[in-house]
């Protein structure tokens, strides 16, 4: 019988440590949290010192019974979910659950870093006590989150409508995508024009220049007319190397991949997002099979630290002095300072072994595990090596007045470049790339012949919109979330229609402007960027123990229980909003206002509800309001080839060609899920009820009657690999999780 019970959170974390561990323990797992606050009702009495009313989640009954007759039969016990304050969490709850009531038999926690056998004996070895400081941040986290989205929430579904959510977190997101929407409409471009010319000298090849200085400052160039005048002079002048600089630069590796860098870079190399990024990284933390053996391929994915351990900057020296030589090696380790404000709870995210390169474990995994882990590989080892050196010259070139400038770059050492190159987010906006471009062996004073000068128009460009890896950089920057926090929030913002993806960009939608102005008028301290990242520093201040938690959301919420009940009485009711227009109804001729309705802001006629007219409407750039032919699905109509365009109707969204009224085609929306019923050829589409509820239903019906309530999503389950989800959202919480009976995967958020 085995002496010691080990219980992690993860089923696939459990089945990789069985595999290292002998007879002597039984490894269980609590399949993540067994035990949370209710989802009918607040569950947090603020009246007395903000108690938490924690209940068995639904479903976990059976497990913790398997649980608690393993602690039974078992002499020490050891919990050992994530290390992270969630995992601690996980653990207090499990510890509450099956803790013996009688003797002295010892409960453990067991913080692993990295599944491998070395890693996991490390930590059995150097157990410690539950840390309730740790566990103390994340309840703080948790009933802060609950206290703003479950009394606030009613309020909007009271104002605006039911179903809509707000969180501490996730509101503060939305925000920033607002104003950046705002910053991008408001923005005026500005005229601007690059002169250029071709030039050249006693040596070949010709290259181009570019006006940086008129009369010794900076060149700027406003209009056409100025733009021709100097163009012109230009052509008609002697062209003259003033001076050429020539210096060595050198290039530094990135530092090892911490949790936002992960997710930043898969997204601008992989194209993945957070939230798939996190799932991948999760699958190769916890063990995937190699050669018959479970494994951890990396290290803990949610860390803020760029620490590594000696032994594995030790192996890495190892591995590029026997792969690239000790041209590539740097005499000393080199290592990386961490964020300020970091807490530096864990190592960087790093291979486990470099005994598994990736090459060698490719057929074990699919696809994008692969490309995620040489992602990881490549970035750990080019951390230890020597950086890439250029040589850098820049040509200034003198014509009368004018200074023109040239500049270019050779890889003469390639270094950590031969390994590995950070991505970037945006292209420069205006500027000429420089590495690689060859300049002519010249030298200075010599007299340049000009080929050709030409001037070309230009406008200065609005901020662009957030791309994943950006709003994430901008999440991280002003302190707003954790690491382990940002996919969540990401996903909640598109999950809840709050913002649609155009280009792989954050665009708010109507529904995520109104809801945020509403909240930031009426909610201004929680939805102020300031105080939210305050307010991670004072979780971090619980965690470390010179803080209190209860004093924390006692000062919280003082001044926001007074926001809740200014809200309820002077928070907008937007329901009854009428806006007048100047559009005319062309069914009855009486004007019509925009309305807001169960799907967003609509054209309704002014006569209703003796005319029932409605319209979709968009506003274009100068404020104006026009009605809307609709959405392009970018399919062709199979009756008459013209577009086809999602609309809206009385019965919810549909499918219609272009050109109604002479052509009347119509389809539902289909959702990209293919009908679960293994004989059907159908797709799940998008319908509504005679109530005016939304439900998902195969388009081959009535031959095929299959048909939920919960929206599909055309992604795999990452535990049993069914080939969708499903998305449930009750009061204002969504729920993701896997339609397949018997697996219990599923993804939550207030």
């Amino acid at each position: 019988m085995p002496k010691s019970l080990l219980i992690v959170e993860s089923p696939a974390k459990a089945r990789t440590l069985k595999g290292y561990l002998g007879k002597d323990f039984k490894v269980e797992a609590s399949v993540g949290h067994v035990k949370d606050l209710p989802k009918s009702e607040l569950g947090v009495d603020v009246d007395h010192e903000f108690t938490p009313h924690y209940g068995v989640i639904r479903g976990k009954g059976k497990v913790l019974q398997q649980l608690k007759k393993a602690a039974r039969e078992c002499d020490v016990i050891y919990l050992a979910p994530d290390p992270d304050r969630e995992g601690e969490a996980i653990a207090w709850h499990v510890a509450e659950e099956i803790r013996p009531k009688r003797g002295d038999k010892p409960v453990y926690r067991v913080m692993i870093h990295e599944i491998t056998k070395k890693g996991v004996l490390r930590a059995l070895e150097n157990p410690s006590s539950l840390d309730a400081n740790r566990y103390n941040a994340q309840q703080a986290r948790r009933i802060l989150d609950r206290l703003v989205g479950y009394q606030i929430s009613p309020i909007l579904w009271d104002k605006v409508r039911r179903g809509l959510s707000a969180g501490r977190v996730q509101s503060v997101a939305l925000r920033l995508v607002v104003e950046r929407e705002r910053e991008i409409q408001a923005f005026v471009p500005e005229e601007y024009w690059n002169i250029d010319a071709v030039l050249s000298g006693s040596v070949p090849p010709p290259f181009a220049v570019r006006l940086k200085k008129i009369d010794g400052k900076a060149a700027r160039v406003g209009n056409r007319a100025d733009a021709e005048r100097i163009r012109s002079e230009l052509a008609g002048l002697a062209f003259r190397l003033a001076r050429i600089q020539r210096k060595e630069k050198r290039r530094n590796p990135s530092a090892p991949f911490i949790t936002s860098t992960l997710q930043r870079e898969a997204f601008r190399k992989l194209r993945f997002s957070a939230k798939k990024t996190m799932t991948l990284a999760q699958r190769l933390y916890e063990g995937v099979d190699v050669e018959g053996q479970p494994v951890g391929l990396i290290t803990y994915m949610r860390t803020d630290s760029t620490r590594l351990s000696a032994d594995a900057v030790a192996a890495c020296r190892d591995h590029i002095r026997a792969t690239y030589g000790d041209a590539y090696l740097p005499p000393k380790p080199v290592a990386y300072r961490a964020k300020k404000g970091a807490q530096d709870a864990h190592e960087a995210i790093r291979p486990t072994s470099l005994e598994h390169p990736p090459k060698r474990v490719e057929k074990f995994l699919d696809l994008d595990q692969y490309r995620l882990y040489k992602l990881v590989w490549d970035r750990f080892v080019a951390c230890q090596m020597k950086p890439a050196l250029f040589d850098h010259t820049v040509f200034d070139v003198d014509a009368g007045p004018y200074r023109l400038q040239a500049s270019g770059s050779i890889l003469r050492f390639k270094g950590f470049m031969a390994v590995y190159v950070e991505g970037v987010d945006e292209p420069p906006a205006n500027g000429v790339a420089e590495e690689g471009r060859v300049l002519p062996d010249l030298q200075e004073g010599e007299v340049l012949d000009c080929r050709e000068v030409t001037a070309e128009q230009k406008f200065t460009q609005p901020p662009p919109r957030f791309t994943e890896s950006t709003l994430v950089k901008e999440l991280e920057d002003k302190g707003i979330g954790r690491p382990s926090t940002y996919a969540q929030i990401l996903s909640t913002l598109r999950d809840r229609a709050y913002v649609k993806m155009e280009e792989r960009r954050f665009v708010p939608t109507d529904l995520g402007v109104l809801v945020s102005d509403l909240l930031v008028k009426n909610f201004p301290q929680v939805l102020d960027v300031g105080f939210t990242a305050q307010m991670e520093a004072e979780l971090d201040r619980v965690e470390e123990g010179s803080r209190d938690w209860k004093e924390l959301l006692k000062n919280f919420y003082a001044p926001f229980a007074r926001s809740l009940e200014r809200a309820a009485e002077q928070m907008e009711n937007v329901k009854e909003r009428r806006e007048p227009t100047d559009i005319a109804c062309d069914q009855c001729g009486q004007p019509m206002v925009i309305r807001w309705g169960r799907n967003g802001f609509f054209l309704a006629c002014s006569g209703y509800p003796d005319c029932r007219n409605t319209k979709e409407f968009e506003r274009l750039a100068d404020g104006t309001i026009r009605v809307s032919e609709g959405e392009k699905t970018g399919e062709a109509c199979p009756e008459c080839g013209n577009d086809l365009m999602i609309r809206r109707g009385r019965y919810g969204r549909f499918v219609a060609c272009a050109n109604y009224p002479d052509c009347r085609y119509t389809a539902p929306v289909g959702t990209g899920v293919a009908c679960p019923r293994e004989w059907c050829p159908g797709e799940l589409v998008e319908k509504q009820s005679r109530r005016g509820r939304t439900f998902y239903s195969c388009n081959r019906y009535p031959e095929c009657d299959h048909a939920l309530w919960d929206r599909p999503i055309p992604r795999e389950c990452p535990e049993c690999g069914n080939p969708f989800l499903v998305e449930k959202i009750y009061r204002g919480a969504a729920t993701t999780r896997c339609p397949r009976k018997g697996c219990g995967y599923k993804e939550t958020g207030d």
